[in-house]
């Protein structure tokens, strides 16, 4: 029974369901279909071209579907495909771009939100100065430090090394987390913070125990940022990261510019899906969160 009220309550904050079909709704469905199916078209022709033998492809109809499905495309993506002198797929990238992505990302999200958290509850003198030069920091193109940063990676010994790209991709992830979780800090009630204090909780405690406990959602926003953010980047990958190093985006690349006479075509679709798989598993196991991290403070002074 209690089920059953809940549910009348819902729907009755909801507001009233449409009794019929206009000619509106249908224009919006009829526009959301058509923008749906034109960024869905080129996936699918990257899709069928990966299961075609080349054979089928030079026949031009890249819209059909395979007469013969072939999976060797893939096969030859991951483990056999040249990338410059080496010819071992872009296995080698996935398991370099897993070493770059995942302490990037964990230390830029516990930095960004310790900074978030002192600009929010714990303001200094000069707090909003720091602030504004960190969302500077956001609006600067990578272009102009890139030079800068090789210089000062050769000196300190970190040029072209796994630590030198993670370092690099932590600081470029400080300005726009920051900001998040700034944003997202400001709007919890400071009533938690206050009482809190009262109870003898310092920095720490109420950052570990009362703070990030409430910024779940926002976090999930962060690493969905970094993570695409960092696994699609090639020009950090391409610069810093080194010959050991290279992400799986630099070796896409390589894939698609090395030639041995006859490109194929199937072997570069196969390996471009493959490098944006976990991007898409990310958006599309987490997007919904996503969604709910946005609206619950992301974008909120």
């Amino acid at each position: 029974m209690t089920a059953v009220v809940a549910q009348d309550e819902f729907f009755a904050a909801a507001g009233p369901r449409p009794r019929r079909v206009s000619a509106a709704r249908i224009g919006v469905y009829c526009f959301l279909i058509g923008a749906a199916l034109f960024f869905a078209l080129p996936l699918y022709v990257m899709v069928v071209t990966s299961l075609k033998d080349l054979g089928e492809i030079r026949l031009g109809n890249i819209f059909n579907w395979p007469a013969e499905l072939t999976f060797e495309p893939w096969i030859a993506a991951w483990s056999s495909a040249c990338t410059g002198r080496t010819c071992e797929g872009i296995r080698p990238g996935f398991f370099n771009s897993i070493k770059i992505t995942v302490p990037s990302v964990i230390l830029s999200i516990i930095i960004a939100a310790i900074n978030g958290y002192a600009l929010s509850f714990w303001r200094f003198r000069g707090a909003n100065f720091f602030f504004g030069l960190l969302i500077f920091g956001a609006f600067v193109p990578y272009q102009v430090v890139i030079y800068p940063l090789i210089i000062f990676m050769r000196e300190v010994g970190l040029f072209a090394t796994l630590p030198g790209i993670i370092i690099v991709h932590t600081i470029f992830g400080m300005p726009i987390l920051t900001l998040l979780y700034r944003n997202y800090f400001s709007s919890l009630p400071e009533e938690l913070f206050k009482a809190a204090r009262v109870d003898g909780a310092g920095f720490w405690a109420i950052f570990f125990r009362v703070v990030m406990p409430m910024a779940v959602p926002i976090s999930i926003v962060a690493v969905i940022l970094q993570v695409t953010g960092i696994w699609n980047d090639f020009l950090f990958g391409l610069v810093f990261a080194g010959r050991d190093n290279m992400p799986m985006t630099v070796q896409l690349n390589n894939i698609v510019a090395t030639t041995t006479g006859t490109r194929a075509y199937n072997v570069n679709m196969s390996a471009t899906i493959l490098t944006a798989a976990v991007p898409l598993a990310v958006y599309f196991i987490s997007g919904r969160w996503f969604v709910r991290g946005i609206a619950a403070g992301a974008v909120k002074g």
